[in-house]
């Protein structure tokens, strides 16, 4: 990263961890709700360790480090939240994304050095669906919390993108940024809120050239980043670069939820 990059990702990653000690002392019963969301819907029993997760990670990357992307999942899981960890994707799915740049060098990305990864909330769940449920059982109050931890979180990796790119030595070495995980992004999602408080950001700065570098894609879990790509290729029956076909997925899906 270059000095300024450094000093940006420093203020985002520092101003980040303040946050999420202040979310997670806001509702100190909040391992209960989530507790008994996951009973409500059959999750099996597991150590419940972080409702709030910042993602150490980012104490890991260093200004030696050259940030090509800032992947965007859904919230913390089973295996984020645990104080072992506390990472974002290092549960099936990270382990499927590091694989996949790992065999596709061409790529250019090393997913633990190159990428800067952030959720849409810190809010943990086993699974995303049951942020609902949450919603349901703690009423205004975790609504609120859940809410507002999308809107920054949306606006805050906005201006990190934005202004990394604006910061970058190269133009075209400035950071894409990847929304993995679209479905809950569609009208009257869970994470509809983040979809527009991001789109915003980047409309009412100014910001045309970052908003280009977005994309939009199915999740790494299960393989559908892969599959999808797959379908989308032979779909269209595209001889083009890896990254190219990648390029063009993404807008596709980013056109499909930024309407």
């Amino acid at each position: 990263m270059t000095d300024r990059q450094w000093e940006i990702f420093c203020d985002f990653r520092d101003s980040f961890s303040r946050k999420v000690a202040e979310w997670e002392d806001r509702l100190p019963n909040l391992k209960d709700l989530q507790r008994e969301a996951a009973l409500a819907q059959g999750t099996p029993t597991y150590s419940f360790e972080t409702p709030v997760v910042y993602n150490r990670a980012l104490d890991d990357l260093s200004q030696a480090d050259d940030i090509k992307l800032i992947v965007i999942g859904d919230n913390p899981g089973k295996e984020e939240q645990l104080l072992c960890n506390n990472r974002y994707l290092v549960g099936q799915a990270g382990r499927i994304a590091e694989g996949y740049f790992r065999k596709n060098p061409e790529l250019g990305v090393d997913f633990r050095s190159n990428v800067i990864i952030l959720n849409k909330t810190p809010v943990h769940s086993a699974k995303t669906s049951q942020l609902r449920a949450m919603v349901k059982l703690g009423g205004e109050e975790f609504a609120a919390l859940l809410k507002e931890s999308q809107c920054w979180c949306a606006q805050a990796t906005a201006k990190l993108h934005s202004d990394l790119c604006q910061a970058a030595s190269d133009k075209g070495l400035a950071p894409e940024l990847w929304l993995v995980g679209y479905s809950e992004l569609k009208a009257k999602g869970i994470f509809e809120g983040y979809r527009d408080e991001l789109k915003a950001y980047y409309k009412q700065n100014g910001l045309p050239e970052a908003w280009n570098r977005v994309y939009v894609f199915q999740h790494f879990s299960m393989n559908r980043f892969t599959i999808d790509l797959a379908d989308y290729t032979k779909k269209n029956g595209c001889d083009a670069a890896l990254k190219e076909r990648i390029h063009s997925l993404g807008q596709v899906h980013k056109n499909e939820i930024f309407i």
